[in-house]
Formats: structure tokens, sequence, C-alpha cells
């Protein structure tokens, strides 16, 4: 592809995310020049809260100083905050999301953490072997994960495995469902089942 190619589609992706800024809780911070890369980060963290910096750069097709200069300047302006993550730094849209579900969406950003809880969600009595065959991975990784989780407060194990907050976690995943990919995307269809209405 020509420069001229790479150049159009940064172009084209950064208008997609900037008219999801325009009318999302961030319009309007942005002016003159650097408003279209302002405006579909701020689009791309009110459809993809939680994403870390590597992922948004690269979505977005910036470059490392760019993304890094109006991240920067959106959080200076108080529009976006971050928490860090381990070896991350996630993003959010500044007082969308309360602590829990700021940690909520850095797991379920990551796939087998995500796995784990849509599988949990879908089949409450799911073991730890269950969950390994389901997800592909060994037991050893659900299980150093689900210690994890219950650390951050997402996941009990006191009877069995029990996601937290579930209502929450479901909302979550079925605002951003187009972000987490296929699977929570078939949760999304069927999330009326899980939840129970007062």
């Amino acid at each position: 592809m020509t420069d001229e190619g790479v150049d159009r589609e940064k172009r084209t992706t950064l208008r997609r995310f900037a008219a999801l800024g325009a009318v999302g809780p961030l319009a309007g911070l942005a002016k003159g020049e650097e408003s279209l890369s302002r405006e579909a980060i701020a689009g791309y963290l009110s459809a993809t809260p939680g994403a870390h910096f590597s992922k948004l750069r690269d979505d977005l097709k910036l470059g490392t100083g760019e993304a890094q200069h109006h991240l920067r300047q959106l959080g200076e302006s108080g529009a976006v905050e971050s928490v860090k993550d381990g070896e991350y730094r996630r993003f959010f849209p500044t007082g969308e999301f309360d602590a829990f579900e700021k940690v909520a969406l850095g797991y379920l950003r990551r796939d087998t953490p995500r796995g784990m809880v849509v599988e949990l969600l879908q089949n409450p009595d799911a073991t730890g072997t269950e969950l390994a065959d389901a997800l592909g991975v060994s037991g050893a990784t659900v299980s150093n994960y689900a210690a994890e989780l219950e650390e951050k407060g997402l996941l009990s194990r006191t009877d069995g495995y029990t996601v937290e907050r579930p209502e929450t976690v479901v909302v979550l995943l079925v605002r951003y469902a187009d972000s987490f990919g296929a699977e929570t995307q078939a949760l999304a269809r069927e999330a009326d089942e899980l939840l129970t209405y007062r």
C-alpha cells in the first residue's frame, strides 16, 4: 500500500471514530488542526472504554508520539482518565465508570478472563476443569486467573466460582459487546435471560 493509501485509511478510521466522539460524552473538546485525532480518540474511548495505549494507538492507526500527545492533552483537560492495570495503562472517559467497572472492563479486555466470565454467566455451575475445556486453556491458567479475579473483587471462589455483581458485568458486556468479540456478541443476544427484573 502506498503512503497515500495508508494516510487515506488512517483518515477514514479517524473520521469513523470522530463521528462517535462528536455525539459522545467528550464532544466538542478539540478544535483546530488536532480536532480529528482528538475526537477520534474520544469516540474510540466511548465505544471501547478500558482500552490500553497500544490497542488505542494501533486501532486508530496513530503514531506513538501522536497518540501520547493527544491522550496527554485530553487528560489535562479532564476529559480522559487512566488507571494502571499491571503492565497496561487503561483509558476511560472521565466520570463514566466507578472503580469496580474500571477493573471489570480491564479484565474483560483480556481474552481468557473474559471467556471465564462469559462462561460462568451462561453456566454458573461450571468447574475449573469445565472452564479450561471450554476455553481451550490449561487448568493452571484458569486457576491463576480465578485467584487474580477474586483478589480484584470480580469473582468469588467460596462455593465454586461466582461472578461478583453479575448484573453490572452483564451490562458492561452487552453495552460494549461489539468491542469484545463474537462470544460476547452471542451473550448480548441472550442477556435478557441472564438478568432478573424487579
